[in-house]
C-alpha cells in the first residue's frame, strides 16, 4: 500500500499542472500538434476514445487508450505498414493554460519525440 501513495504522489508531481486547463480536459477537444526537432504540425481531434488527425493534408483515425491523466496510447484504425500496426505511446510532460507538452514514442523505439500541443476547441 506504501508503494501505491508513493506512485500516485510521484504521478501527481511528474506532471505540472499550474494552470486552469486540467487533465481530464486533454482527452477531448481539437489540438494543434507541434514536434520540437523539425518542422511538423498537425491537427488532431479526440473524444475519449478516437482520435483524427491531419498530418501533411492525409487525415488517419487513431484508437486512444487511457493509461492515466498523463499517458495515453495511440493506436493506428487502419494500419497500412508494420510500424503502423505498433504503440504510439504519448507521455504528457506538463500542462500549462491551453497547452501541454508531452514525449512520445513507439513501443520498442528508443527514439522518442517533444513537442507540444495547443488546445483550440
Amino acid at each position: 500500500m506504501k508503494y501505491l501513495y508513493v506512485f500516485l504522489l510521484a504521478s501527481i508531481i511528474s506532471c505540472n499542472n499550474p494552470s486552469n486547463l486540467k487533465p481530464n480536459q486533454l482527452r477531448i477537444g481539437t489540438f494543434k500538434t507541434f514536434i520540437k526537432d523539425g518542422n511538423y504540425e498537425s491537427l488532431a481531434t479526440r473524444n475519449d476514445s478516437i482520435q483524427i488527425e491531419t498530418f501533411d493534408k492525409k487525415k488517419d483515425t487513431f484508437y486512444i487508450k487511457w493509461k492515466s491523466n498523463f499517458e495515453y496510447i495511440l493506436l493506428k484504425k487502419n494500419p497500412k505498414n508494420d510500424l503502423d500496426k505498433k504503440e504510439f505511446i504519448v507521455k504528457i510532460t506538463g500542462v500549462k493554460q491551453n497547452s501541454y507538452t508531452f514525449t512520445a514514442y513507439f513501443k520498442g523505439s528508443n527514439y522518442k519525440q517533444k513537442g507540444k500541443a495547443i488546445k483550440i476547441n
